[in-house]
């Protein structure tokens, strides 16, 4: 692995064994392809299960008398009704009222857990945290795989002493799996039911081996990427950043308008009404995945820019995530989609692409 990646998954060498160049992302080798077909690792999700190295997100504990007050003040969530063993997933903002990042937080009863990926989050717990009796700790030892498809849950719930079935969704356990203390979590990137396994280094080899055997297919975040476009779920650093309001990119529900201070407050409603742009499908008349970034227009006039495309086999269509005036993001709009060597049609689509109900991950 590079000498410039700052951590590492002690999954590594499986990831090699399937073909993995171990990639950067937040820091750490991640398997971006493997000598597998992504087309093939996407149904496996859709039809059976996979499983995707989660590692790289980052893990933080939060405990203290004032855990639950920096917590809420971090997130755009109202904490105090995330009781012990549920999680909640928000926005983090910064003092713009702009998204800087997006984090779950669990509740695990004696302490908190934040994960995120790539942004702020860190630093803005740190801030919240200026002067609160609350203890922070960084957790590279605990590793995170995402099992996910529909048939997860019979299959993991052999495997653990808990009631499986009925964990609902976004609540979170701790228990064990194949005989190693672990929390499981309701939650994914997905689309479809699933569930993360968050466990020690020292055992997460036997847990990956033990699934594999079990005939979990081990999963790329190339067809991560599929999955979770045709699920509209959002990817920081793509999908939003720390210019953008929730409000532009679909994030308005995640924002509580009955708690008490939280970061950006003030910022982020001013900002509300005000969008430049907001989130949609685009599903682009071309046989392939698009390459991010191309321009939408209509009557050569530019009214919006493609952010996350993939090309989805099982859909049989180019598909993409996309910022777009509001005034041009009714679905059955059509646009050009113009960019580096592509120029195409295109229609602006209703998302999720995929179970627009959620009928998958709620069930």
């Amino acid at each position: 692995m590079s000498k410039e990646l700052s951590r590492e998954s002690k999954l590594a060498s499986r990831h090699k064994a399937l073909g993995s160049g171990l990639e950067d992302w937040n820091g750490m080798g991640t398997a971006w392809s493997y000598d597998s077909n992504a087309d093939d690792e996407h149904n496996a999700v859709r039809e059976g299960v996979g499983m995707f190295d989660m590692s790289p997100l980052k893990k933080v504990h939060i405990r203290g008398a004032d855990s639950a007050a920096v917590v809420d003040h971090l997130i755009t969530r109202k904490m105090e009704k995330i009781y012990t063993g549920k999680s909640a997933y928000g926005a983090v903002l910064n003092e713009d009222g702009g998204v800087c990042d997006d984090a779950i937080i669990a509740n695990n009863g004696d302490e908190y857990l934040l994960v995120h990926g790539t942004g702020e989050s860190m630093e803005m717990l740190q801030d919240s945290a200026r002067g609160k009796n609350v203890d922070i700790e960084f957790d590279d030892d605990m590793h995170d795989i995402s099992v996910q498809g529909p048939k997860s849950v019979a299959l993991l719930n052999v495997h653990t002493p808990i009631d499986l079935p009925s964990l609902e969704y976004f609540h979170q356990q701790k228990t064990e799996i194949f005989g190693h203390s672990c929390t499981i979590s309701r939650t994914g990137y997905t689309g479809e039911r699933g569930y993360e396994i968050f466990v020690g280094a020292d055992n997460i080899c036997d847990v990956w081996d033990n699934l594999v055997g079990e005939g979990v297919v081990p999963c790329s975040f190339d067809s991560l990427d599929k999955v979770r476009v045709e699920a509209a779920l959002l990817f920081f650093g793509y999908d939003m950043t720390a210019d953008h309001s929730p409000w532009e990119v679909g994030l308005g529900w995640s924002v509580c308008r009955t708690k008490g201070d939280f970061r950006g407050k003030e910022a982020v409603f001013a900002r509300e009404g005000r969008e430049r742009f907001v989130m949609a499908g685009l599903v682009a008349d071309l046989g392939e995945g698009l390459a991010g970034g191309e321009t939408l227009s209509i009557d050569d006039q530019a009214v919006g820019v493609v952010n996350s495309p993939v090309w989805s086999e099982r859909l049989q269509k180019s598909i993409a995530l996309v910022h777009i005036q509001k005034e041009f993001s009714k679905p059955g709009i059509k646009v050009f989609v113009s960019g580096d060597g592509v120029e195409c049609a295109g229609e602006i689509s209703a998302v999720p692409f995929y179970d627009p109900s959620k009928s998958n991950t709620h069930a």
